[in-house]
């Protein structure tokens, strides 16, 4: 008889020695399991002590887990069997290479999961919309009754739940560059939802980063389904990599194979094979902002065929919303408060600013990822009544703004702000009744805060606490 995914996970790594990179949410787990299954386990961190961990230190006491720590911690890295790369630990670092070379496997949770995972793998990348079209999708196959495991970039990490898994579940993975970039499997339903410029302090170049991407379609085995944004140049290119069935979702354009946006009656459909069927109407749609109805094509592609339509309508019509994506905080004197910190660059803020039917209050700049600001300049004039600077960012962001030739007539009124709780007052104060005020950075969160999650509670804490 074959043995079961954890069992042959287990016949990996028992007697092994493996060294985790960093313990980060999804390490933390990932370590307790290869304690448990025999692997002589070293935690490689620029953590300079034990105690530096927090709770954590008790936990790694009692799993007798190796440490090697401090500025040389990557020297943890020789003799080991197996290396566990975090995704933020880029992938050709020489120390890493270096191992590689030396015989070492290196992998990743997520990759480990996609080598033993018994069950169907649908899977989204992009630059924008990853985690609200994830999530639409694993929504829409529970409403059809199937069990999922969501994970990969969002959610908790999916290697540890492998014993639960079952053939006739589903599996819903978010998949970041980063993720991406050593793997070589790839998932039955792969998503690109659009490339465009990010995280380039990370990546050599801009096509290192599409190639990364690149690698969710490279390595598909039909029968499998490609589901590319037809909007977006780079994913339409991807055309060519596809090995199957490739499907388009669209918003500007019909397709005769694929979702799509039907302007004469505003309708959400779907074509296959000279039909079209019809999925929900566009103001029936409880998600804001355009680049969610394309979420939603992108999701509809995704499904069509695994779950009936009635389960995609169902979704649509009363899915709000992720957490920091245009996410309503409160309405206080007459102005709505908006969190979308989710947007570390300017096409995520653009998208944010192209929700609203009105000129807003926009609070916007952060930590430096070497992203151009001059694209957001024209939508900014054409979208904010006052604008909120704060962070590295700020002087760039406002720099565009002012070399645009549309400056000068926009009446744009620009204040500076030397933290959040400054930006947010400077905000209330310039605000009037029926007036929106959001929080949409155009930049990551790393001068102030360790996250996005952590930059878009601290933004919440201090707008519920006004009085």
């Amino acid at each position: 008889m074959p043995l079961l995914p954890i069992e042959q996970l287990r016949e990996l790594v028992r007697g092994k020695k493996v060294a985790f990179i960093g313990a980060g949410v999804s390490h933390k787990r990932c370590i307790e399991q290869f304690v448990e299954m025999g692997a002589r386990v070293t935690l490689c961190d620029q953590k300079k002590s034990l105690e530096e961990f927090g709770d954590y230190a008790d936990t790694l006491r009692r799993l007798r887990v190796d440490l090697s720590l401090g500025e040389h911690y990557t020297d943890g890295f020789a003799g080991q069997d197996i290396i566990m790369r975090t995704p933020g630990y880029e992938y050709y670092k020489p120390e890493l290479q270096a191992a590689l070379r030396a015989g070492a496997m290196v992998t990743s949770e997520v990759e480990l999961f996609f080598a033993f995972c018994p069950c169907e793998i649908i899977a989204v990348t992009g630059s924008d919309g990853k985690t609200t079209t994830t999530t639409l999708i694993a929504k829409m196959m529970e409403a059809a009754g199937r069990r999922v495991f969501l994970g990969g970039n969002i959610g908790a990490a999916l290697l540890p739940q492998l014993g639960a898994v079952t053939p006739d579940a589903v599996a819903v993975v978010e998949l970041s560059s980063f993720q991406l970039i050593s793997m070589r499997r790839s998932p039955k339903v792969a998503v690109v939802t659009n490339v465009t410029p990010n995280h380039l302090d990370h990546h050599k170049d801009m096509q290192e980063y599409i190639d990364a991407k690149r690698n969710i379609l490279l390595w598909q085995e039909p029968p499998c389904r490609a589901v590319l944004g037809y909007e977006n140049e780079i994913t339409r290119g991807m055309q060519r990599d596809c090995k199957g069935e490739q499907v388009w979702f669209t918003r500007l354009h019909e397709t005769d194979n694929g979702a799509f946006l039907r302007a004469e009656d505003d309708m959400l459909c779907y074509a296959e094979n000279g039909t079209v069927t019809p999925v929900v109407c566009r103001k029936d749609v409880k998600l804001r902002g355009l680049h969610n109805v394309e979420n939603l094509l992108a999701a509809i592609a995704a499904v069509w065929g695994r779950v009936p339509v009635e389960a995609m309508h169902q979704v649509a019509a009363t899915f709000t919303g992720v957490e920091h994506r245009i996410e309503p905080v409160r309405t206080l004197d007459g102005v709505t408060y908006y969190n979308d910190s989710i947007a570390s660059s300017p096409t995520r803020t653009i998208a944010g600013l192209r929700s609203f039917d009105r000129k807003i209050i926009l609070i916007t700049g952060g930590y430096d990822k070497k992203i151009p600001y001059e694209p957001l300049a024209p939508e900014i004039l054409a979208h904010v009544k006052t604008l909120v600077l704060m962070g590295a960012t700020g002087p760039r962001i406002e720099k565009a703004v002012r070399e645009h030739p549309g400056f000068a007539a926009s009446g744009l009124r620009i204040l500076h702000a030397a933290g959040m709780q400054d930006a947010v007052e400077q905000a209330r104060a310039a605000a009037e009744p029926g007036d929106v005020v959001s929080l949409s950075p155009a930049s990551a969160s790393f001068d102030l805060y360790p996250n996005f999650e952590v930059r878009g509670r601290d933004y919440k804490r201090i707008v519920l606490a006004l009085q």
